[in-house]
């Protein structure tokens, strides 16, 4: 058995901060789990960051500019984390920057250079990881899954399935596991429209602990029309990019009202998710960022079956996890193995993810 030591790097859609973790796998188990950080973008960066999101696939003219600032970022980031954790990994897994996201039309952009970062940092670069199930005519998403499946194996246990990882980034997406049956798909919006209501009104750049949310007063009726929306009732596989629902529908509300409304939002959405699964989950694990909302997770708790609970209480690091998948994905082709199913991205078959940028070519 080969066991590799492997970095795995991530900025999600709320360009919050890149996201590394270090992981040895074999790309079947997670035989180590090593440090991990979060390293902020230049502030510069981020800015440019979300103004190319939120313009929906226009103004592409800028992203060659600014996957260079992305890739010079990772970088800094990744030098800085190498030398103080004394590491010397087998391989960098370079997720880079998601701006753009339209599986309809076979397109998912993640803005950076693999090549510029191997060549830099001497040491061989995982890129381009979602390319492949895209070609495979899979939505590119979500692509965590599989290192779900792996963290239900060896911290969860069988006795809590089926059971449910529930990520609340930007965006919403569950990994529903039963045994081998393996299910996942986008929900809904996770903390982008919080996020961008109360950045909207100088109240900060996030709703800190649902306090903001936890004053106000739910529009139901406004509520009820934004949860007419046809994606919600799609079945999976399906994914969304971080603009696809508009939290217009709470204009001219409070500052209070409109955070409780889009808080309300992500709840329901969910809770209809679940009646998209095979079975109810015996047990919800919440990744993310929003798993340090107890205001959140309250609302999780009433709306859900099965019992609600962070991520942390099963020793898995909520906020290294995505970038830990990173790494692991990077194994899992070192491996030779898929990352990706019919089941999870709805590729037309099992598909091995990324391709390896060596340095000095």
């Amino acid at each position: 058995m080969t066991a590799w030591s492997i970095v795995g790097t991530i900025s999600g859609t709320s360009a919050d901060g890149i996201d590394l973790a270090q992981i040895s796998t074999d790309g079947q188990q997670v035989l180590g789990f090593g440090a991990a950080d979060t390293v902020s973008y230049r502030p510069d960066t981020r800015t440019r960051v979300l103004e190319a999101a939120a313009k929906k696939g226009a103004g592409r003219e800028q992203w060659p500019d600014l996957a260079r600032a992305v890739t010079e970022d990772h970088i800094s980031a990744i030098t800085n984390f190498l030398s103080r954790e004394n590491l010397s990994p087998d391989a960098i897994v370079f997720h880079g920057q998601t701006v753009w996201h339209d599986p309809a039309a076979g397109e998912t952009v993640q803005l950076g250079d693999p090549h510029m970062l191997a060549n830099s940092l001497g040491i061989q670069v995982i890129g381009d990881v979602r390319l492949a199930d895209m070609a495979e005519g899979g939505q590119g998403a979500p692509l965590v899954p599989v290192y779900h499946q792996a963290l239900a194996r060896s911290l969860v246990g069988s006795d809590k399935e089926p059971m449910c990882f529930l990520n609340i980034g930007g965006v919403s997406n569950l990994t529903y596991i039963d045994g081998d049956d393996i299910l996942a798909f986008d929900i809904g919006p996770g903390n982008a429209l919080l996020d961008d209501w109360v950045r909207q009104h100088g109240k900060g750049n996030f709703d800190a602990r649902g306090e903001i949310s936890a004053k106000g007063q739910v529009a139901e009726n406004r509520l009820a029309d934004a949860l007419k929306h046809p994606y919600l009732s799609e079945p999976g596989p399906k994914s969304l990019d971080r603009y696809s629902f508009s939290g217009a529908f709470v204009e001219g509300l409070s500052l209070e009202d409109g955070a409780a409304t889009l808080l309300a939002f992500t709840v329901r959405a969910v809770s209809h998710a679940e009646t998209l699964l095979p079975q109810q989950p015996k047990s919800w694990l919440i990744c993310g960022g929003g798993r340090h909302n107890p205001v959140l997770l309250r609302e999780l708790q009433e709306e859900l079956s099965g019992d609600v609970v962070s991520a942390d209480v099963f020793k898995i690091d909520g906020d290294a996890l995505e970038a830990q998948a990173m790494a692991f994905i990077g194994g899992r082709l070192l491996a030779g193995l898929p990352a990706t199913f019919p089941e999870t991205t709805g590729a037309k078959r099992p598909v091995t993810c990324g391709k390896i940028y060596q340095p000095g070519t």
